[in-house]
């Protein structure tokens, strides 16, 4: 008897060691194992993964990036900063950095003006205070930025 069995009031063993298959075991315990060898060999295909489970997998990952955010936004070193950057953008969460756009309040988070002379320059970004980031188009946070307006209407 293994370890893990444990006797019932009757002096019965129930449980069953590791090597012992279960037809019926609930739809959590074994989830997305069966036809791990999916599309194009990858063991975590979407194809591969029931509906709850291709969820849960989203839901993870959306935490891991904004988890990833917060590290971002807290690093006191550029490089770990540049390195967290990179590894967000190599699962397709991309930096938004609108320098030279013109302002869309849609899109950024106006967080200050500065005066310009150049009426071409009126309601262009000058630049951005806080990196915004898009996970595969859709935007996660918007970039806080700087906008040039007309020398007398801030």
């Amino acid at each position: 008897m293994s370890w893990f069995r444990r006797r019932d009031r009757d002096n019965g063993v129930s449980g069953r060691s590791l090597g012992e298959g279960n037809a019926s075991a609930s739809p959590n315990v074994d989830d997305g194992v069966r036809g791990s060898e999916g599309a194009a060999g990858n063991p975590l295909a979407a194809a591969d993964l029931p509906v709850n489970r291709l969820e849960q997998v989203t839901q993870e990952r959306d935490e891991l990036v904004r988890l990833c955010l917060y590290a971002l936004d807290r690093a006191r070193s550029a490089g770990v900063a540049e390195r967290i950057e990179q590894g967000l953008a190599r699962v397709g969460v991309m930096p938004i950095r609108p320098d030279g756009e013109r302002f869309d309040p849609g899109r950024h988070e106006a967080g200050g003006t500065v005066p310009t002379d150049d009426p071409a320059l009126n309601g262009v970004i000058a630049e951005t205070e806080l990196v915004g980031f898009a996970d595969q188009g859709r935007l996660l946070r918007a970039p806080i930025v700087t906008v040039y307006t007309a020398r007398g209407t801030s």
